[in-house]
């Protein structure tokens, strides 16, 4: 059968949708649809609308060749979104994102507001026309003109250097510095549109924050992120009156990390999302609570629930809380009442539900759904009954070459180890599919959602079966199979991982002879702890992973969280880089030069050590059957289109080699 996954140039061309928003009336939902650029090496983002009743055909709504991305309904009903496509009134103005207006009556968009520091988000009140964006401002800047000429100087100085005093230092893939991001509340927004700093103090601590407005605009509730001694930082929960731009700390403690919810549709009630901190002994846990915004004292929201919940919206009347939550190998909605804390599972199939919005009726709601039979779509789910509909959308399911299934092992104590479980077409006790262990990032997390970046359907048209199994530390399956593995990061996955493949090799339609293990970051780090401590796989597939954790806990750009998390004691025992000795598996070693999660030191010093320690280090002539894909501008994440292509077809002539016997050819723009 071939299909979408059979060609991987028809693969990296499928249209994804992300993000999903709705107007007030309930009469308009918008997503975005990213598809590649004409060169093939991008993708570019425009904006569709999907009728909510699931009458009419999808419909796009912008066009250009810069794309458009971050859609949020005014109150009025026009729709606001970024862009970096040109100024109207000015062609030779820089490209930087600005912010546009789509009016609700239809006809073009027009410019709104531009910056030099460009806008990189866009929150609105549900009740009024209240505006707060998002974007960087340089730390010394005393105003959006002190800010533009700031920058005029470096860049005509050529100057790349940034000064730090504080840490962290970089996040992610990005250098921190000597931008901070800011808050800013867009004044005459009919006219010129002026902006107001509203939190001038809060210098870098809004980086990875988003603010959430009450229904009338007149407060925003953020998460505020303060500097603590030796390096490390906590996330507070502040309040900005928006007419005085004051700013009240609301909750504050060494013990947890706060961020906001959303706030009833009355304004008496804030959901706060707390999640504790971790020590070497202590697991995360994220919980709710309800925190009057009279004064009063937060309480616990659904205590007794044993999942982890992300608040979505509330219901109109404010009687409930649409929430979602990892369970069982999904993320299905929730409803938790808000006066008792009881708890009722709204949808019912295996899926992953993401950007839930609720009808004004409070009878529907709208969410984008994925699992790992179709990526995402948006659907309309019936909050009573929980029957789910999916709309016409923007792109059609791709059909899968294959069937999912889901299984269960049990785990070297006892505990149950669930895993899906991808069959390629025509694997039979006739013909046994080889077949591949892949393990989940994280490590906190859970195999429940379409992924792009590791898609199984990709190998099942290769033949290969794919094996998900989500061990200790995954979520959905209550705080228990977190805590399991806590500070056992070798030894707990380990062991549920070998009774998942256990499970695997001892079915009729696989062949035991032909099994591979791959994982990527805390899934690298267990494809390597894995090498070093069994030779039954016939190869072994690592990106992005952790080695020498002595090594990696100070150069993470999250050091203290490491710290917080791995005694020395714990960091020697769970190294896996002590057992390169003991590796005797072919190893394809991934890494991006820009990941700063898991630093490139790791990957070079893996591939050395294989080099010169393992049990196939390199001969007498260099040769060596382990290799090294090295992408020299990717981050912790493969996401060029033209680099995806690369990822897939080094890894699928990696294990056609030490899997099924095979050469096949490399990608030709590997220049090999």
């Amino acid at each position: 059968m071939t299909t979408p996954f059979s060609s991987l140039d028809d693969f990296v061309a499928l249209p994804r949708l992300s993000g999903l928003v709705l107007n007030r009336e309930g009469t308009r939902l918008v997503t975005s649809v990213a598809g590649l650029d004409p060169k093939k090496t991008a993708y570019r983002t425009a904006l569709w609308e999907i009728d909510p009743a699931g009458e009419q055909p999808a419909r796009r709504l912008t066009r250009s060749s810069a794309g458009e991305s971050g859609a949020a309904f005014l109150a009025g009903g026009d729709l606001l979104f970024t862009s970096t496509r040109p100024d109207p009134d000015d062609a030779d103005a820089e490209k930087r994102p600005a912010l546009w207006r789509l009016p609700a009556t239809g006809g073009e968009a027009s410019l709104v507001l531009t910056r030099a520091g460009g806008v990189a988000g866009v929150a609105t009140a549900a009740a009024a026309v209240v505006v707060v964006l998002t974007g960087d401002a340089l730390a010394g800047s005393a105003n959006e003109e002190d800010d533009a000429a700031r920058r005029k100087t470096r860049k005509e100085a050529g100057v790349a250097a940034i000064l730090h005093s504080g840490y962290p230092v970089r996040y992610w893939d990005a250098d921190l510095g000597p931008d901070e991001p800011r808050y800013f509340g867009l004044k005459d927004l009919g006219g010129e549109g002026r902006l107001d700093d509203l939190v001038p103090s809060a210098r870098g601590g809004l980086r990875d924050a988003r603010p959430v407005l009450d229904p009338e605009g007149t407060a925003l509730f953020s998460s505020l992120t303060l500097p603590e001694e030796r390096g490390s930082q906590r996330s507070v929960l502040v309040r900005v009156d928006l007419a005085t731009k004051e700013l009240s700390v609301l909750l504050d403690d060494r013990d947890n990390d706060y961020s906001p919810g959303p706030v009833s549709p009355d304004g008496r009630f804030l959901v706060v999302v707390r999640d504790r901190r971790t020590t070497a002994d202590l697991a995360p846990r994220t919980s709710l609570l309800l925190l009057p915004l009279d004064g009063g004292e937060p309480t616990a929201l659904a205590e007794g629930w044993d999942r982890w919940p992300s608040p979505a919206a509330w219901l109109p009347d404010g009687s409930a809380l649409v929430v979602t939550a990892d369970d069982d190998g999904a993320a299905p909605v929730f409803s938790i009442d808000a006066a008792s804390g009881a708890v009722r599972r709204v949808t019912q199939d295996a899926a992953a539900y993401t950007d839930v919005s609720v009808s004004p009726d409070g009878a529907t709601a709208y969410a984008l759904r994925s699992s790992y039979l179709f990526p995402a779509e948006a659907v309309r789910i019936d909050l009573a009954t929980g029957r789910t509909e999916r709309l016409h959308n923007p792109t059609e399911r791709p059909a899968v070459p294959g069937s999912l299934e889901r299984i269960e092992s049990v785990g070297e104590d006892g505990h149950p180890v669930r895993s899906w479980l991808v069959l390629p077409e025509g694997a039979s006790a006739d013909q046994p599919a080889p077949a591949l262990l892949w393990i989940h990032g994280g490590p906190i997390g859970s195999w429940n959602a379409w992924t792009w970046r590791w898609s199984p359907w990709i190998m099942a048209a290769r033949g290969y079966a794919v094996l998900l199994p989500d061990p200790a530390l995954s979520t959905g399956y209550g705080q228990h199979m977190v805590d399991r593995g806590w500070g056992r990061w070798g030894s707990a996955p380990y062991t549920d991982l070998m009774a998942a493949t256990d499970t695997l090799v001892a079915r009729a339609d696989i062949d035991p002879t032909r099994v591979a293990a791959m994982g990527g970051s805390f899934g690298g780090y267990m494809a390597n702890w894995v090498a070093g401590h069994t030779d039954r796989f016939a190869a072994i597939v690592t990106h992005a992973s952790l080695w020498a954790l002595d090594q990696f806990g100070p150069t993470t750009d999250a050091a203290f969280y490491w710290e917080r998390e791995m005694t020395p004691e714990a960091r020697q025992e769970n190294s896996p880089h002590h057992h390169v000795a003991e590796i005797g598996t072919p190893m394809l070693v991934i890494h991006g030069d820009k990941d700063y999660r898991v630093p490139i030191g790791e990957g070079l010093r893996l591939w050395y050590e294989l080099l010169s320690q393992s049990k196939l280090a390199a001969g007498e002539g260099g040769e060596t059957p382990h290799r090294f894909l090295y992408f020299p501008d990717e981050n912790h994440w493969i996401l060029k289109p033209q680099h995806a292509r690369i990822w897939y077809g080094v890894v699928e002539a990696f294990l056609a080699t030490h899997l099924l016997g095979e050469e096949r050819t490399l990608p030709p723009e590997l220049g090999l």
